[in-house]
């Protein structure tokens, strides 16, 4: 087997597949590396809902005294563990610095930018490469049963309406005569029309699909171990041998971090911690909500396909950690039993967790490594990694290629952490 390559991704998850696609486009060769299978991490068991509406970063002003009442209850939306590990504590006081107005209002209109040029690449990337993955561009929603957190949260609209966020506002009554499925006792739900959703696991296996037809090579099951850069490229050990490319783009996720050392990246070790995510997939119940929600108290993310149904949603900062924490899936159950008159499927298909990759800054991390030549990060994505992916594949390879960005590339470019 030919051995050298122009371009290699490592990670066939859905920012290494969108990336490859675009480079393909451009006339770049690529060859495709996984540990796994492809989308087997958070590619896979996300709830697949395109949001814009989730431009506001994690770090709210308040979230630090909300997440330390959190760490008492293990079973908590947002949970950290206990830990003496030095990076993670960085990590987090880096993250609690910056639980202001001024830096949520900046981090927001960085991650509106891109998830506003990924929501208006969806209908066109289903077009052009015949994406057969559920697409539906009917919005989604957000549901309260307390009136204190929806005024609360309702602030925050005119804010988002900023960065093109279009939301209505829906009296609880009024949101019951349209939504049979949920139980009485909402006070209201904010709907974002402009959102979408879509299947994961068939969005990221159509991605592979198209990535093959257009020429690009995909080794699942292919560790990578090391990547050691030289001068005209860079090889690649992995544990079916060494590769060789011209250019290596590391889109791996939350275990970026795991290849710093042979990149010497100390800074990529201390910006991204592992936040691990559930969810639960079922076979369709008999009534279903029209739309993907939130369940806003709980945190509990509701999406429905033509034959599934899924709970998702969840953060808990515990390392790479691969025990299915039980009290975390049953607390997705609970929530969901608050809100919906049905709320699991007959037939459980598959319980599942995943780690994602949060940048302290929550913000993505797209462009070339600082003091690296042949070196590209594609990764840092946090929750939203199907929501960016179009704007994200886009933005590498116009970056790789020397073309003109579409979207401004500073807030996202690696530099910031070196």
């Amino acid at each position: 087997m030919e051995r050298s390559s122009d371009v290699i991704v490592v990670g066939a998850g859905v920012a290494g597949l969108a990336s490859a696609l675009q480079l393909l486009e451009r006339g770049r060769g690529v060859r495709v590396l996984d540990a796994g299978r492809i989308g087997g991490g958070s590619s896979h068991g996300n709830c697949g809902t395109l949001t814009p509406s989730h431009a506001g970063p994690l770090f709210a002003p308040g979230m630090v005294a909300k997440a330390l009442r959190w760490m008492l209850t293990p079973d908590a939306p947002f949970y950290v563990k206990p830990t003496l590990d030095l990076a993670t504590w960085q990590w987090m006081l880096r993250f609690a610095a910056r639980c202001n107005p001024h830096d949520w209002k900046a981090t927001a209109a960085s991650r509106a930018a891109i998830l506003n040029a990924s929501r208006i690449a969806f209908p066109q990337w289903m077009a052009d490469y015949g994406l057969d993955c559920e697409f539906d561009e009917g919005g989604c929603d957000c549901v309260f049963r307390d009136p204190t957190e929806m005024e609360a949260y309702v602030r925050q609209l005119p804010a988002l309406a900023e960065f093109g966020v279009v939301s209505e506002i829906i009296d609880g009554g009024d949101y019951l005569k349209q939504e049979p499925a949920l139980r009485a006792g909402v006070a209201g739900a904010v709907r974002y029309p402009d959102d979408a959703r879509l299947r994961p696991d068939r969005y990221v296996a159509e991605l592979a699909r198209v990535v093959r037809e257009r020429g690009g090579i995909i080794e699942e099951q292919c560790e990578v171990l090391g990547i050691d850069e030289r001068r005209d490229g860079v090889a690649v050990s992995t544990s079916k041998g060494e590769r060789i490319g011209r250019d290596v783009l590391v889109a791996t996720g939350a275990w970026s971090p795991l290849l710093a050392k042979s990149l010497r990246m100390r800074w990529l070790r201390n910006a991204i911690q592992p936040g691990k995510g559930y969810s639960i997939t079922y076979s369709r119940p008999g009534l279903v909500p029209r739309r993907p929600m939130t369940l806003h108290e709980r945190k509990v993310c509701v999406t429905v396909w033509e034959d599934g149904f899924r709970l998702g949603s969840t953060m808990e900062f515990s390392g790479h950690d691969t025990t299915l924490n039980r009290r975390r899936l049953d607390a997705l159950e609970r929530g969901a039993a608050e809100y919906l008159h049905e709320p699991v499927g007959p037939v459980k298909r598959e319980e599942w967790y995943g780690w994602r990759p949060l940048s302290w800054d929550d913000t993505p991390i797209i462009g070339r490594a600082p003091r690296h030549a042949h070196v590209w990060m594609a990764t840092g994505h946090g929750m939203l990694g199907v929501s960016m992916s179009p704007a994200t594949g886009r933005l590498v390879a116009e970056l790789m290629t020397g073309e003109s960005p579409h979207i401004d590339p500073v807030p996202y470019s690696p530099t910031r952490f070196a």
